[in-house]
């Protein structure tokens, strides 16, 4: 791999390349190199599934079609494990893929073939939006008076510790993780049941309402319904645009 070595530069942001095209992970892996990116690749699901659990990246890039193991599978698995950004990297760019991979927990989806400035352009836009998310899922999460430990499984509002059922915990992880984008009933659901959501589950919704008792003070609304998407999670900042 190559590096820029005009200047003092700082250390090179760490992106992992899953895809089991050995000659564009070589040329992806060049030109990002290029762009002051170190660049580690892998060619199957389990090998890039082990990787991006064990490593330190900054971000993923992630091929849908990967054999043994595809890439929607190693998303859902990491998600388990770790929140670092991921961008699907798919030649089937169908409506319904791409709500199956963003659903799943990607930040981005491009479809194939890749222009190599809009990958940049992409690459770049997430991690910035990502800048402050916490990676490993065991991190402890603070966002305004909100305090969320997944260790112990416990939720400070305004450093007094909340009572919270698991399934309120576990949607406020997620919405909390995602703070900013707007989290789908589908993706909820596959957080808390494992399966998609139906049209007439309200559970969700009234998980939703318990949890805003809970957590709001003065007319705030930290959780926002997007009507006939699903629930965002807003900042103070967020609050006051």
């Amino acid at each position: 791999m190559r590096y820029a070595t005009t200047g003092t530069r700082e250390q090179p942001r760490s992106i992992l390349l899953i895809d089991d095209d050995v000659s564009l992970c070589n040329l992806i892996a060049e030109f990002l190199s290029a762009q002051e990116f170190s660049v580690e690749t892998a060619h199957n699901g389990p090998r890039g599934l082990a990787s991006a659990t064990e490593g330190s990246h900054d971000l993923v890039l992630l091929d849908v079609m990967l054999p043994v193991l595809d890439g929607f599978h190693v998303l859902q698995r990491l998600r388990q494990r770790s929140m670092v950004p991921v961008i699907m990297l798919t030649a089937r760019n169908e409506e319904p893929d791409r709500i199956a991979g963003l659903n799943a927990g990607a930040d981005d989806y491009i479809a194939k073939p890749l222009r190599p400035q809009e990958l940049l352009a992409r690459i770049r836009a997430v991690l910035r939006r990502t800048a402050h998310r916490p990676v490993a899922m065991d991190s402890k999460l603070v966002i305004g008076d909100i305090a969320l430990k997944p260790n112990t499984r416990e939720v400070f509002v305004d450093g007094r510790l909340t009572e919270m059922t698991s399934f309120e915990f576990d949607i406020l992880n997620v919405l909390m993780r995602m703070a900013g984008r707007v989290v789908s009933r589908d993706e909820l659901a596959a957080n808390l049941y494992y399966r998609e959501s139906t049209p007439y589950e309200r559970s969700i919704d009234v998980h939703i309402c318990h949890l805003r008792r809970k957590l709001e003070k003065g007319g705030g609304t930290m959780i926002r319904t997007v009507r006939g998407v699903g629930y965002q999670f807003v900042t103070a900042e967020d609050r006051d645009k």
